[in-house]
């Protein structure tokens, strides 16, 4: 999961260098593999009925990696590099940390006698990959830098692309203590 993370992060630099798009498809890509990775960590562990509070931190900071920064830093190569982009970036990034952390110190409280979490408060930081589906699809479409759908508002001393809104939107999200989605 952080491997595949930190590549999309390196695919991502290469996209800024390069403006080759097949970077940001494998930076995609990479987002999604580490979903992959993610969910058969999980699954494994509980069928091996070993788990640990040492896995359940590797797994939360690979996760802020490769669904928190990979995505945030994808959406900044895309095209949302406005003041206020920037701002509901790392919004977006500290929703994902924040929502980890709680999940962590509660998923004790949280468990059933399966071992496994009832459910989850806020979503869950890896449906980000919504997020990096739709950039993908932008670049698809051509629809990266100048050309990013929405286009860009001047809002005071900084600009705002409304494609941002789509992280405020996931962040916020991830931090509601009301949304309750049952774990799978």
């Amino acid at each position: 999961n952080a491997v595949c993370g930190v590549d999309a992060l390196f695919a991502t630099m290469s996209y800024l260098e390069t403006h080759d798009v097949l970077h940001i498809y494998f930076a995609c890509g990479l987002v999604l593999a580490a979903l992959v990775f993610d969910v058969f960590d999980g699954r494994i562990a509980r069928w091996r009925q070993k788990s640990s509070a040492m896995g359940r931190e590797l797994d939360s900071l690979a996760d802020v990696i490769s669904f928190g920064v990979g995505p945030a830093a994808l959406g900044f190569a895309a095209g949302l590099q406005g003041g206020w982009d920037i701002a509901i970036l790392c919004y977006f990034v500290c929703c994902g940390v924040s929502r980890l952390a709680r999940f962590n110190v509660t998923a004790e409280a949280l468990t059933t006698d399966s071992g496994k979490v009832a459910y989850f408060e806020g979503t869950p930081i890896p449906t980000s990959v919504l997020i990096t589906a739709v950039l993908a699809w932008a670049a698809w479409q051509g629809a990266l830098g100048a050309q990013l759908w929405g286009g860009a508002w001047q809002l005071g001393p900084w600009q705002l692309h409304p494609m941002s809104l789509l992280f405020a939107v996931s962040g916020t999200a991830m931090i509601s203590k009301t949304l309750r989605i049952p774990k799978i």
